[in-house]
């Protein structure tokens, strides 16, 4: 089975897509993991892309879809896959059928994690995590037991991330937008969207996204 995650940042997509890596054995292609992973490798792709980097420029449709073709020749790619941030335009979405129809494969869901705006700055605003262990807090709806203090590792020193504000957000869910607006219209056309409320707690959504890919298997 292979799906695309949408959802801007903090939607909840890593956390997902790693329940359906666990759970699944699906695989998660995230673009700019495998380019960094490609550059290491030395691949023919990799090195094309390392070149264009190493001169500043960007790297294209091309070079992307020649990365994402040379992950899915993995046999660890087998039991399905997970795009996570691509396809990001009516090009690239074009690419990537031509991608798996060459592998005989056929992009079974497109599952969109819908948020509220103002509920995504509040969860995005508040979350700290600990600076020992790393398991994370919120200032409303998960603090320590003890304030304070780490509930896993007793460590007393926490951090938060500097872009977590709400302008961030904003800029964030902007970008989202336009990137996202080019490719719905695509899937939806063919009947392949699917939308989860992204702002439920994550088992419901786990569960929701759960029930939408059975449903295929039946």
């Amino acid at each position: 089975m292979n799906i695309i995650l949408l959802g801007p940042p903090g939607a909840g997509k890593g956390t997902q897509a790693a329940t359906l890596v666990s759970e699944r054995g699906m695989v998660q292609l995230s673009t700019g993991d495998m380019l960094r992973a490609a550059v290491a490798a030395g691949t023919p792709v990799g090195l094309q892309a390392k070149s264009v980097m190493e001169s500043g420029g960007l790297v294209s449709d091309e070079i992307v879809s020649g990365i994402i073709g040379e992950r899915l020749d993995q046999p660890d790619t087998a039991n399905g896959v997970i795009f996570d941030g691509y396809p990001r335009t009516a090009a690239q979405a074009e690419a990537l059928d031509g991608l798996l129809a060459d592998r005989g494969r056929t992009l079974d869901y497109v599952i969109e994690l819908g948020v509220d705006e103002a509920a995504l700055i509040d969860r995005v605003v508040g979350r700290y995590t600990c600076a020992k262990c790393g398991t994370g807090y919120h200032d409303r709806y998960k603090k320590p037991a003890v304030a304070g203090v780490c509930d896993v590792c007793g460590s007393t020193e926490f951090k938060r991330r500097p872009d977590d504000n709400a302008e961030t957000v904003h800029n964030r869910m902007a970008e989202y937008r336009a990137k996202t607006a080019p490719i719905l219209p695509i899937y939806d056309a063919r009947g392949l969207v699917h939308r989860v409320d992204g702002m439920a707690d994550i088992t419901h959504v786990g569960s929701s996204i759960a029930a939408i890919l059975d449903k295929k298997k039946a």
